[in-house]
Order: structure tokens, then sequence, then C-alpha cells
């Protein structure tokens, strides 16, 4: 499309229409406009009106008798109404229920924020998102982030998780520790970033096995978009946090940034170990990470 000289339309209007030569109208009539004489008609006599018939008479009552039968025919189509709109709700309830927090269900995007992150869960195969991809978080609204405080322990009911959480620091290489090999059922926080709860990604970690069992984290890669995770804290309150998705990283590419990068609001990553095992370096080749964002939060149970 040619675009119009600058100054002259804006973008997106059609151009105007020429005017015929000379840019005049319908011409002038040569003689000027015609004049119109009157008429002069013969006096006629006018004609008397043939009188009207007199109205006829209706017989008493026969108004009030329609006006009640439009009535009641409203009345009964209202009724009809309404009881077709009670039947189609009693059938389809969840599509005239006032949502709320409890209510909402949750969707996992169509396009997701990291497209190519697998969504997890038995049979369904993980995969590793680009580079530049952003964490995969549910699409609910955060919770307000809480003043920092230790994690004690990690709930994770749908895997059967239920473990103490010890803090862990670097190893003389730069790395962050993993929690000791001979407790299978540990977690392991990473005390260098913040709490579960605070603001920004709180990173923990566990084993997927030992050499002669599985370990805390052997069912993590089965967890999926909107599932809970609850990390109880030193100050008496439970960190509710809901799956965003979960990756499967090969070790050489991990994306650090994804993983420990600024987040605004209280997030979580759990990770641990995935995909093939070398026999020769004794490790597996990949990370299983999840990514959740705190939704909620309440008071732990007293156990006393």
């Amino acid at each position: 499309m040619t675009t119009p000289p600058p100054g002259q339309y804006p973008p997106g209007q059609p151009y105007g229409v020429p005017l015929g030569p000379g840019g005049q109208g319908y011409p002038q009539p040569v003689y000027g406009q015609p004049v119109f004489q009157p008429v002069v008609l013969p006096q006629v006599q006018p004609v008397q009106p043939a009188p009207s018939p007199p109205p006829e008479e209706k017989p008493p009552g026969e108004g009030t008798q329609t006006i009640r039968r439009v009535l009641i025919t409203a009345a009964i189509l209202g009724l009809v109404i309404v009881l077709v709109g009670v039947v189609i709700m009693v059938n389809n309830p969840d599509e005239y229920v006032t949502p709320s927090r409890s209510t909402l269900k949750l969707a996992a995007p169509q396009n997701g924020l990291a497209p190519s992150v697998g969504p997890g869960g038995t049979g369904q195969p993980l995969t590793q998102a680009v580079a530049d991809a952003p964490a995969p978080l549910p699409e609910i609204p955060p919770a307000p982030a809480m003043q920092p405080s230790t994690p004690k322990r990690l709930i994770i009911r749908k895997i059967g998780v239920n473990a103490p959480i010890k803090s862990v620091g670097l190893d003389r290489n730069g790395a962050i520790e993993t929690p000791p090999i001979n407790n299978a059922n540990l977690v392991g926080w990473y005390r260098g970033g913040p709490t579960a709860g605070e603001a920004g990604p709180a990173v923990m970690l566990g084993h997927k096995d030992t050499t002669t069992r599985s370990a805390v984290f052997s069912r993590l890669h089965e967890l999926e978009y909107g599932d809970k995770i609850e990390v109880v804290r030193l100050d008496g309150t439970v960190a509710v946090f809901t799956v965003g998705g979960v990756e499967q990283a090969d070790k050489r590419t991990f994306p650090t940034n994804r993983v420990y990068g600024h987040a605004d609001n209280a997030e979580l990553r759990l990770i641990t170990c995935g995909g093939t095992y070398n026999r020769t370096t004794g490790h597996y080749v990949d990370n299983v990470i999840v990514y959740a964002l705190m939704t909620g939060s309440r008071r732990a149970k007293s156990t006393s």
C-alpha cells in the first residue's frame, strides 16, 4: 500500500476523492429557478360528511377479561423461563458460582511462560526450556511475601514427602552442597538465598536415591501444574506454594538465571537429579527442577 505524504493524512486513514473539473458541483440552470404561478380554481360547495354510525357497544367487563388473560399468559411465560434457568444452573453449577480463591480452578496456560517446559507427571516427558525463558509460574495472584524465617519442614502430600530441612552452603568448588547421603529423608535449603516465604527464589535440594534405596525426591518429577507444596517455618507459619512448571535440564546447561535470578514475589525451587545415570561418573546427567509460587500462608498446627 502506498504511504501518503507526511503531514497530510494520519496513518491508516483513506485518501480523499479529488473534485470534478473546475471544482464545481452541479451547474446552475441557464434560466434561473422556475417560477410557479398561482392557479385559480372554481368555487366548489363543500360536501357534507355522512353521519358516522354510532359506536358499537361492547358487553360490560370484556376489556377487563382481555387484560386479565394477557397478564396470566405473561405470568406463565415468566414462570417457564425461570424454571428453564434453574434447570440450566443445576446442570452446570461451575458456570454460575461466584469465583473465589477456594473455588478457582487452575488451568495450565495454553502457551505458558516457558513453552518448552514439560508439565511433569507419570508418563509425560520433561523437557528443558530455552535459555532465556522465564520461570514457569501459575497464573493466580501471589500471596504477600513474609519476613525471613528459617524453613524447618517440607511437606508435599501428593508424592508422600514430609521431611526435615537442613541448611547447606557452598563447597570448595563453589557449588551448592547436597544433604548428607546417609539420610534419605532430608532436604537441604541453600542458606545463601531467601528463606521460603521471603521475597525471591528459595532453593531446596534433595537426593533422588541412595546406593540402597529411594530418597526424599525420588518422585519429584511427578509434580504437575497446580500441585501444592508446604514449608513449615521457624516462626510458626506455613508458606503454601503452587507449582507452575517442572523442567528437566542438562547439568551442562543448567538454567542458573531461571533458578537463582531475581524474583519480586516469594517463590520456591526444588531440585534433584534426573535423566540417565552415568555409571562412569556415578552421577545422573540431568536435574529435575520444580518452580512454584507462594499463593497462601497460615499458622502451623501446634504439636503440644
